[in-house]
């Protein structure tokens, strides 16, 4: 399980830096507001700065059960949101929901592997 966790914790950590890397926190926060959630460039920088500080949190083993359960509800809106219409991220399919599917997977595994 601390091969999981830490794993997992590194793929929201790193997608938190690259939003920031890439100048992609404005264009976030746009989807956001079309969304409907107020104020999206806040909620962006929200959600990119709990990426990598809680990600790094949970691959220290901190938090661990806060943090899984936060990811699975980010994951599962990002499926809904923006993944839905698509399986496959790649191959057959562009964008869709093969990996967020995985990523919520390995997080209810996480919060099973701690009790």
């Amino acid at each position: 399980m601390l091969v999981v966790r830490v794993a997992v914790a590194a793929m929201f950590v790193i997608h938190g830096v690259a939003r920031i890397l890439h100048d992609a926190v404005t264009p976030f926060g746009t989807v956001l507001d079309a969304k409907g959630l107020p104020i999206g460039i806040a909620w962006a920088w929200a959600v990119t700065l709990i990426e990598i500080v809680g990600g790094t949190l949970m691959a220290l083993g901190r938090y661990t059960v806060v943090l899984a359960v936060y990811f699975i509800v980010q994951t599962l809106l990002g499926i809904w949101w923006v993944h839905w219409p698509n399986w496959f991220v790649v191959g057959l399919g562009r964008n869709g929901m093969e990996y967020s599917v995985l990523l919520v997977a390995c997080l209810v595994a996480i919060l099973l592997g701690r009790r």
